[in-house]
């Protein structure tokens, strides 16, 4: 698809287009339509601006709900923005720390300054691009306590704010991941910003632990048992207390594990008839051993994030299944035993052994009816097959 093109995308005849094609049903002949609409008298460039707004707005309706209708996006910048969901509770702790002015340096499409705006915080939301901030201006029109700029955050005065947000690009041009020292802003500038002013920044779920300063709250982000991201929140923004926390947020309610720090593991035990599955959160923030405790368990192995224990016991923050044998991570062993309890439809899991579950299950003939899930791991060591039931 095109790129954005601003001059053409922000003419009148445009968004007029772009708003007469959304209920265009999908499976029509994107041929055809082109078409007719140059019978119409709109010329290629328009049609194809046009079109691809219609594309991503379908597209974020996944993460915008309704408001996607009538914003304007880039694929990048829909990539990048957060879920309105998550950036609901980002708002949610601006308003709770008392925040009134806002900075949002790195606004994108403007996800996260809508829900600031949305609990009536003041904000400046600012983006490098030229295209992005002016799609930014666009989207956050309706909300009267946002004022879009274009520039750089590092050149900005921060002086008039309570707080700052940043959500710092960390992909070059071409897609290629950067080091946090090329980052737009550079983590080391942001994070000296943090501390001295009250900040929020947005960071992948992936960063090293060593890049987190020891002091604020590091706070991982799941979304449906994904991790979406990593915020680091410094002064009054930052919970007393806290250091470490996973928030999993759902479709109805969000639920939170916290900690002064990182928490110590179990200790290693023998298999019992659970195994419990901690949510990508939690591991991120190294909370393992917390919920194991929760659980009532131990893990199966050493540096593996799997917990097991004797009593049917679930948590939130957890996938539990129960155990119904375990064999030798052997091909042969595998089929027999689905053979034998007639599984049609199976679930691979796996962590500490290097094998593809895609591959190992084209591997296994599936016949029967049942359903069952298979986890490929190291137990106390040992590479084996746990085949078990998933109850919750």
């Amino acid at each position: 698809m095109p790129s954005i093109n601003a001059a053409e995308l922000f003419q009148p005849e445009t968004l007029q287009l772009i708003d007469s094609l959304s209920g265009v049903d999908d499976s029509r002949d994107l041929v055809a339509l082109v078409s007719a609409l140059r019978k119409d008298g709109h010329p290629t460039s328009r049609i194809h601006q046009a079109l691809e707004q219609v594309r991503l707005r379908r597209k974020a309706q996944d993460k915008f709900g309704d408001y996607a209708k009538r914003m304007l996006f880039t694929e990048e910048g829909l990539e990048q923005a957060t879920r309105l969901s998550v950036a609901a509770h980002h708002a949610g702790r601006m308003k709770t720390a008392g925040i009134e002015r806002l900075i949002d340096g790195s606004c994108g499409i403007g996800g996260d300054t809508m829900a600031f705006a949305g609990l009536d915080i003041n904000v400046t939301a600012i983006d490098k691009d030229t295209a992005t901030a002016a799609i930014a201006s666009y989207n956050l029109a309706p909300f009267p306590s946002v004022t879009v700029t274009q520039g750089s955050i590092e050149e900005t005065d921060l002086s008039g704010a309570d707080a700052l947000w940043l959500d710092p690009a960390r992909r070059d041009s071409s897609s290629k991941r950067l080091s946090p020292e090329k980052w737009s802003p550079p983590l080391n500038w942001a994070l000296e910003v943090a501390q001295s002013m009250p900040t929020g920044i947005k960071l992948a779920p992936g960063l090293d632990h060593q890049h987190i300063p020891p002091d604020g709250e590091a706070q991982w982000v799941s979304y449906r048992g994904s991790v979406a991201e990593l915020v680091y929140w410094s002064g009054r923004l930052a919970r007393p207390g806290i250091s470490r926390s996973a928030l999993l947020v759902g479709d109805d309610k969000s639920v939170e594990m916290t900690a002064a720090g990182p928490a110590p593991d179990q200790p290693v035990g023998q298999l019992g008839s659970y195994l419990h599955e901690p949510d990508g959160a939690v591991i991120r923030a190294q909370l393992i051993g917390d919920l194991a405790r929760e659980l009532e368990g131990r893990m199966v192995s050493k540096d593996i994030a799997y917990i097991t224990g004797d009593a049917k016991v679930t948590s939130a923050f957890a996938h539990t299944f129960a155990i119904d044998t375990v064999l030798p991570l052997k091909e042969k062993d595998i089929q027999k035993w689905i053979r034998q309890e007639s599984i049609g439809a199976l679930e691979i899991k796996k962590r500490g052994v290097d094998i593809d579950p895609a591959v190992f299950r084209n591997k296994l003939r599936l016949e029967g009816e049942k359903q069952a899930t298979l986890i490929l791991t190291r137990v106390d060591g040992a590479r084996s097959a746990i085949l078990a039931h998933r109850i919750s």
